[in-house]
């Protein structure tokens, strides 16, 4: 379950193009658990029809202070007091500068100003054309506005409306929906680097060809996510897939299990938790042609042999940070039967404080999962569910083995 779902969110926007993303981010809101207000300015409707906003979200749109459907006449009194943020989305230049000046001279800026400032957060993502985000008054408004506790994202970069390139687009509605989750997740992890390894190795036998396994990684991002949501610094090391880096985390991309050792070994020391998702490779083959190995038509296939790889979680588990407790460790294992009994032996084996295990190969590529958290007290299980809503209890229960 997403950590927007029950959640009441004005959803403000202002003139400009980017309000035509601003209706995909009312219907993620929505499916989310949201629900969603919305209040538009007259600039807005050039862009976008309340008409359209009211179809996602369900509710009447508000465009005006002087609404009579509000009995007292207070819309941006009555409005303000419901929600649990204000989102402005798109936030034009504008309207960013009328919300540094505190003026309100319609509905949505006259709410912004009206919300108590201690029960009711200010989240604006900006959207205007290069120029406009880069002059120095812009730049001067945002850094105000955040001084005084609003909460600017980032902008976008890319090919504008007008057909120049650069700085200045609206995130995108997933982008946004993300940064949402994250500003309302408990900050558990606060302060803390975590690094975590995810998806298959891949050990050549030739230039073509090679060896690897049907993991996805999608557990290991959504490990790497859920650590960012929860405050946390996040470096992922990612074995070859093709799926989207989470805002805000560091990726390092690596193919063997040699490499992402490598790469494990440059940042765990300054992590302060590692999670080993990976899939790596127990094996590799001994010699890895320079070409491409012919058939010769003798019909005799190729010899292999083979020698094992370094074994990253034992490797890091039993350094001197890690059997100080300085570097909690958590391992991963995926298993086609016996969970709990393979589980149990491989986290004494691999000398590590909590061995999360699933069942696979059901699951991998799959979006949903069940864990089994195995420690020295015994097991507990995390019931099947998303990838994601699983992470955040995984990291929720890492960030309970930390005080």
């Amino acid at each position: 379950m997403s950590t927007l779902a029950g959640k009441h969110i004005v959803l403000g926007l202002s003139g400009g193009i980017a309000a035509f993303k601003s209706a995909e981010l009312c219907r993620a809101l929505v499916k989310a658990g949201v629900t969603v207000q919305v209040v538009m300015t007259e600039a807005a409707e050039h862009f976008m029809t309340a008409v359209t906003m009211q179809a996602l979200s369900g509710r009447p749109v508000y465009t005006s202070q002087w609404d009579p459907r509000e009995a007292n006449n207070m819309a941006h009194i009555n409005l303000s007091r419901e929600a649990d943020a204000i989102v402005v989305a798109p936030a034009s230049a504008d309207f960013m500068a009328k919300l540094l000046h505190g003026g309100a001279d319609e509905l949505l800026s006259l709410m912004c100003l009206a919300r108590p400032l201690d029960k009711v957060p200010l989240i604006v993502a900006p959207a205007m054309n290069r120029e406009m985000w880069s002059n120095p008054a812009t730049q001067r408004n945002v850094a105000q506005l955040k001084a005084d506790g609003i909460h600017v994202l980032d902008v976008g970069q890319g090919d504008q409306a007008c057909g120049e390139t650069g700085d200045g687009r609206m995130l995108e509605a997933d982008e946004i929906l993300e940064e949402l989750e994250a500003f309302f997740t408990p900050k558990v992890l606060a302060g803390k680097q975590v690094l975590v390894t995810a998806g298959p190795t891949y050990e050549a036998i030739d230039p073509v060809r090679g060896i690897t396994n049907l993991s996805s990684g999608k557990m290991g991002f959504a490990i790497a996510r859920a650590a960012r949501m929860a405050g946390a610094r996040v470096t992922l090391v990612a074995g070859p897939v093709h799926l989207p880096t989470p805002r805000g985390v560091e990726r390092l991309n690596v193919q063997s299990a040699r490499q992402m050792l490598d790469a494990v070994a440059l940042h765990v020391g300054e992590a302060d938790v590692f999670i080993s998702t990976a899939a790596v490779a127990d094996w590799r083959p001994a010699n890895s042609a320079d070409q491409k190995i012919k058939k010769d038509g003798s019909g005799q296939t190729p010899q292999l042999s083979f020698v094992e790889n370094p074994d990253i979680l034992a490797t890091v588990a039993h350094s001197s940070r890690a059997v100080s407790g300085q570097l909690f460790c958590v391992g991963f294992a995926a298993e086609s039967h016996d969970l709990l009994a393979h589980a149990t032996t491989k986290r004494i084996r691999k000398g590590v404080p909590l061995l999360v295990g699933n069942i696979g190969p059901a699951t991998f590529g799959q979006d949903d999962n069940a864990l089994l958290l195995v420690d020295e007290a015994g097991a507990r299980e995390l019931p099947h569910g998303r990838k994601q809503d699983l992470a955040v209890q995984l990291i929720a229960d890492i960030a309970t083995r930390l005080i």
